[in-house]
């Protein structure tokens, strides 16, 4: 019997998913995480918290207020939670970028710009940050705030021919599936804070609908059971490196997005393909051998041209939890409770720290420790909280009609 077939392994679930979230993980980066001198978020830290880089991520900022401002929104409005979103929103409107315009990705710890990268994932955290904040705050200036956000990714992600290419767009033309699946994410979460809102034209629905259908056209391959990465312009397969790796872990985030998006709407069409690129994505993803899931796959089998492909790192696992309980919340299929379980147990076991709280973010593929990370530019409070938060929403009575 699974975690998720058995009344009492359920509600045992949701009090692990709570407890773990707010007397572990939430804990640690009240004490390791804020910067009380300069404001904002470190997170680069070692096991026990030990900052071992200043530099600051922007979107960290963004991520890590959006993290503190959910809690005051879905489980309480406690001071300390209050507080630490204040800190990230305030650094990030000194000295992430204006609002509505280009953000930097990196800055130093007091706020001074080292690096702004092509894509505007930045921008795109600013503006669930600041749409979570909004509600949590009562600040309506922070709802037009998040509008700016949004909109200034829309204009850089999504509208064609404004991002700048990864490769020389005459030679080889490509398309990402990242920009629309944070779009959609985007989309979901200011719809989820503040209700429908327009910006460029659309509704935050309208803008799910949108990216969901570019998905949908150009990546999702029912009869490859696959979702790509990248393709050609017509969404054609590009038989090199780049075209043929998958990144399993990236997918079932998708399939999940794609789920709660069929839960607020109640489509089973829309949770049957979020069901069919959980399972497509799991089966070419879950390493037999070892357990947990590979980072990369190649479409054909080949080797894979990353060094780290066959890595476990936090955040898959992350996604791939939530993934398999909403699956199978949804749909009722035994496997996806099955794979929920293994999710669960492999990623507790071998991510989780007792010692000093927290999961450590980089394992080998058997699950050794790479190195003691707990954060990076890259790794903070966003995917494993989130995670914890919406499991334990979703074995929550009532919980589920509030996060969607």
């Amino acid at each position: 019997m699974s975690l998720l077939t058995d009344k009492d392994a359920r509600s045992a679930l949701a009090a692990q998913y709570r407890d773990a979230l707010l007397g572990d993980v939430i804990p640690f980066w009240l004490r390791h995480g804020i910067d009380r001198e300069q404001g904002g978020y470190l997170t680069a830290l070692d096991r026990d918290g030990t900052v071992v880089d200043t530099d600051k991520s922007i979107w960290f900022q963004g991520r890590g207020a959006w993290t503190f401002a959910t809690l005051c929104n879905l489980v309480e409005k406690r001071a300390e939670w209050l507080e630490a979103a204040r800190t990230g929103i305030d650094f990030l409107r000194r000295h992430g970028g204006e609002a509505g315009g280009k953000l930097w990705f990196t800055v130093t710890r007091e706020g001074k710009p080292l690096r702004r990268r092509r894509y505007a994932y930045s921008e795109a955290f600013a503006a669930i940050a600041l749409a979570a904040w909004a509600k949590a705050a009562g600040e309506d200036g922070a709802a037009e705030e998040a509008d700016l956000h949004f909109s200034s990714y829309i204009r850089q992600s999504l509208v064609p021919g404004t991002a700048p290419a990864k490769v020389e767009a005459a030679t080889r033309p490509m398309r990402g599936i990242g920009v629309h699946m944070i779009g959609l994410g985007v989309a979901q979460e200011i719809r989820a804070a503040l209700g429908e809102r327009l910006v460029e034209g659309r509704t935050c629905s309208e803008w799910v609908e949108w990216n969901l259908h570019e998905m949908e056209r150009w990546f999702i391959k029912p009869e490859l059971k696959v979702v790509l990465e990248t393709v050609g312009p017509r969404g054609e397969v590009l038989d090199h490196a780049d075209g043929r790796t998958l990144n399993p872990g990236h997918a079932i985030e998708a399939a999940w997005f794609i789920l709660r998006e069929a839960r607020f709407r109640g489509d089973g069409r829309l949770r049957d393909l979020g069901v069919s690129i959980l399972d497509w994505m799991w089966e070419r993803g879950w390493d037999t051998e070892h357990g947990g899931l590979f980072y990369f796959r190649d479409l054909k089998g080949l080797p894979v041209q990353e060094y780290w492909h066959d890595m476990k790192f936090w955040w898959p696992h992350c996604e791939a939890i939530i993934a398999t309980q909403m699956a199978h919340l949804m749909a009722g299929e035994e496997r996806h409770a099955r794979w929920h379980q293994m999710a669960h147990d492999w990623s507790f076991k071998h991510f989780a720290d007792p010692e000093h709280g927290e999961w450590f973010g980089y394992l080998h593929r058997d699950g050794r420790l790479s190195n003691t990370l707990k954060g990076s530019l890259w790794k903070g409070p966003f995917h494993l909280p989130r995670m914890l938060l919406v499991c334990w929403k979703l074995l929550d009575d009532g919980g589920v009609a509030r996060w969607v």
